[in-house]
């Protein structure tokens, strides 16, 4: 006789949400100090447990809201990637599902759910070791950096991290908090301006900045997210990031 089939493996699941912007220059992570144990008084992304008929982009929104105050979800996310289910909890095996959200910089508006406080820090810390962090989070946040890194490079996804408007100065500067390097200012403003279908002038300038009022762009028709999904618009010839 065939052998009984064992039964399906039944476990938990998360979601977690890694969300980044770049503030003054640098690129933040969204933390939260954790209320309850495990890890309890301890750094980790917002997130929780999906519960019974929700979508786990559903889930992710709503645990972002829940344990910081972001309502209405600025930028851009996407699923990262799954972790576990095996020896990432001590309380036993849970399957966590990461989402990354490229956002231009929010306030925080509040702790709430299991989270104790909210903040952003910059991402550097936590990759250096700096900040210890709870469960694989580390991990997960090194992941959803280099995705980011390479959003960058071929998708016009670097402009999530500024809102509607911008200057080209403040998109390069993104490319530069993300990628860790410095750019050519006149070769990337040549490069963002004369590309076809990636930025368009808005017919506006900044007005009460220090220096020079500056040129008001957007992502051009074509290069726009459709249906949450990033085109393949971008930068001609490409920006490439530097291995070295």
């Amino acid at each position: 006789m065939p052998a009984t089939p064992s039964p399906p493996a039944r476990f938990p699941v998360t979601v977690d949400v890694v969300a980044l912007t770049v503030r003054d220059g640098v690129l933040n992570v969204l933390l939260i100090t954790r209320l309850i144990d495990p890890f309890r008084g301890q750094l980790a992304l917002p997130g929780g447990f999906v519960l019974a008929g929700e979508e786990l982009l559903e889930a992710a929104s709503r645990e972002l809201a829940e344990e910081t105050g972001v309502g209405n979800l600025p930028g851009y996310m996407e699923q990262l990637g799954s972790y576990g289910p095996k020896g990432r909890d001590p309380r036993g095996d849970v399957l966590t599902v990461a989402h990354l959200l490229l956002a231009p910089d929010f306030p925080v508006l509040s702790a709430g759910s299991d989270a104790e406080h909210a903040a952003w820090y910059p991402v550097g810390q936590v990759l250096d070791g700096a900040l210890q962090l709870a469960f694989d989070h580390e991990r997960i946040i090194a992941d959803a950096v280099e995705r980011a890194k390479s959003k960058l490079e071929y998708s016009p996804l670097g402009a999530a991290f500024c809102g509607d408007e911008f200057t080209v100065a403040q998109l390069r500067a993104v490319y530069e908090a993300v990628w860790g390097t410095h750019l050519d200012p006149r070769n990337f403003h040549r490069k963002a301006t004369g590309t076809p279908d990636f930025l368009e002038d808005t017919g506006r300038m900044t007005a009460g900045d220090t220096g020079r009022p500056a040129a008001l762009f957007r992502l051009a028709a074509a290069a726009r997210p459709a249906a949450g999904q990033p085109t393949r618009a971008v930068l001609n010839p490409p920006l490439m990031r530097s291995r070295a």
